[in-house]
Formats: structure tokens, C-alpha cells, sequence
């Protein structure tokens, strides 16, 4: 069983430099443990998925010119999420806004080859089948 992501659950990218929060706009008006629950559709970058630092990934453009320009010396570069799809795989059973809810167990693939997995899920006493 998983838990159920909310509002302020603190989420990670593989080539991000640090941690960061999912925002959950409470458009669904399903809470849990009085904060809003998310679906997979709360993927947006900039609106939902917060930057993560510095992105150390050559799969994203500014990243591949700063380490060109320092002749292939690795030269991260701000984080910009580019999330282009859901969360992947949600819950099965459990919708929140017509949407299958999201757990703590769901990923988000970034356009930049960076994964990102919910490290804390924002409620600790709901948990999906």
C-alpha cells in the first residue's frame, strides 16, 4: 500500500542538485489530512513541479552549452522542470478529481532524462490500495 501524495510533499530529481515541493492547488477540493490531495495530473512545471537547484543534465540545452563553452567540463545549470507528461502510475482504485490519485510510489519522467519520485508524501495516515 502507498500513501497519499498532498500538498507540500518534498520531491527529488535524478539530475537535480536539491530537493524541492510539490504544489497542490486545490482545484480537485478533495483533502487529506487538511491539505489538498493530488492526481497525476499535477505534473505543470512551474505551477506544480517546482525547480530543483542546479540541473546536471546534457540532455538540457543550457546545461550542454555551459559544458561546451567550459570544454566538457560538467557545468550545471539552473534547474527548469520540463514535464511534459503525468505521473506515472498512480493509484488504480483511488481518483481525486476524476484523475487516479497520486502516491508515493509514482514517478515524472523531465524532458531533460531526469526522474523525479516523491521522497516525503505530504500525509502519513491516508494510504491507497
Amino acid at each position: 500500500m502507498a500513501f497519499q501524495v498532498a500538498a507540500a510533499a518534498v520531491t527529488q530529481c535524478t539530475f537535480g542538485a536539491a530537493p524541492s515541493v510539490l504544489n497542490v492547488l486545490p482545484v480537485s477540493r478533495t483533502l487529506v489530512e487538511g491539505k489538498p490531495a493530488a492526481n497525476i495530473m499535477d505534473h505543470k512545471p512551474l505551477m506544480n513541479v517546482m525547480p530543483f537547484g542546479m540541473c546536471s543534465s546534457l540532455a538540457n540545452p543550457t546545461v550542454a552549452a555551459a559544458t561546451a563553452a567550459a570544454l566538457g567540463v560538467l557545468t550545471p545549470m539552473p534547474c527548469m522542470p520540463m514535464t511534459v507528461a503525468p505521473w506515472v502510475p498512480g493509484s488504480p482504485t483511488v481518483h481525486v478529481g476524476n484523475m487516479p490519485a497520486l502516491n508515493n510510489s509514482s514517478k515524472c519522467m523531465c524532458m531533460w532524462a531526469g526522474v523525479i519520485s516523491i521522497n516525503v508524501p505530504g500525509a502519513f495516515t491516508c494510504m491507497e490500495p
